[in-house]
């Protein structure tokens, strides 16, 4: 890929993506959006990748937003686009094969909320701010946030954030459960290398395999979850990484996992 709007960087197992609109905070527009979409299906596909990363350009903003400006000359049918356009995007980076974490340096509002809520982990500088503020634009979440947000934080504070449209502090949202880690600016990369080297020490499979589960559980009752995950666990089995992984616990050994 070629976009000097979202870059791509791939270092020691690592997929690096940048949105790089610092002077417009990162906003998304739909450019931004396929283009997001197309990184992570690359990504996903390359071998090389093990656990992927998704930032924002400049210390101001992961991604502060969807772009007003360009929202502000749709109609119905535009707005219709844009809205299923989103949601490919958010739902693409949901269900990527390996685990995403959003290192997210500041503003994450609006589409930027969703994108991280769409991610597995949340890392959080302690400048950063959490919000759906659609409500104040006369809109409501349309990249899934009435949706996801009610899976991290429950329906009540769901609805809280949504219809006062305010913003949490990173120590607030972490204290609601909806970001996992909140640290100072200096430490952010660093505390997303570590997360990110804990998650790969492991297998490849079994993660594939959790993650699934874990997915399509949000969308089950408890009963029909644990039968999905009754059927799934044995696939473990069929895998080289859960015979290297046994064997080396046996023999007392670091395993070697290759993800097949």
């Amino acid at each position: 890929m070629n976009d000097p709007h979202l870059l791509i960087d791939i270092h020691d197992g690592i997929g690096w993506i940048t949105v790089n609109r610092p002077v417009q905070l990162n906003a998304l527009n739909a450019e931004i959006l396929h283009a997001l979409r197309a990184a992570m299906e690359s990504l996903g596909a390359n071998a090389e990748v093990r656990v992927v990363v998704l930032t924002g350009a400049g210390e101001k903003a992961f991604i502060a937003g969807a772009d007003i400006r360009a929202m502000q000359a749709m109609d119905a049918e535009a707005a219709r686009a844009f809205c299923r356009l989103g949601h490919a995007c958010m739902s693409n980076i949901a269900a990527l094969p390996k685990p995403v974490i959003a290192m997210v340096n500041g503003f994450a509002l609006g589409g930027g909320l969703e994108t991280a809520l769409a991610c597995d982990w949340i890392v959080a500088v302690e400048h950063a701010q959490f919000g759906l503020p659609e409500v104040t634009l006369g809109l409501f979440p349309g990249f899934g946030g009435t949706q996801r947000l009610r899976h991290a934080v429950g329906k009540a504070r769901a609805m809280e954030l949504i219809f006062t449209g305010r913003r949490l502090t990173a120590r607030e949202a972490h204290a609601w459960g909806l970001v996992n880690t909140v640290v100072p600016a200096a430490e952010l990369r660093n505390t997303v290398l570590d997360v990110a080297r804990a998650i790969m020490a492991n297998s490849p499979a079994a993660i594939r395999l959790a993650k699934r589960a874990l997915l399509q559980g949000l969308n089950m009752g408890l009963s029909d979850g644990l039968h999905y995950e009754e059927e799934q666990f044995p696939k473990c089995f069929e895998r080289d990484d859960c015979v290297e992984g046994l064997t080396a616990f046996v023999e007392k050994r670091r395993p070697v996992f290759t993800g097949k």
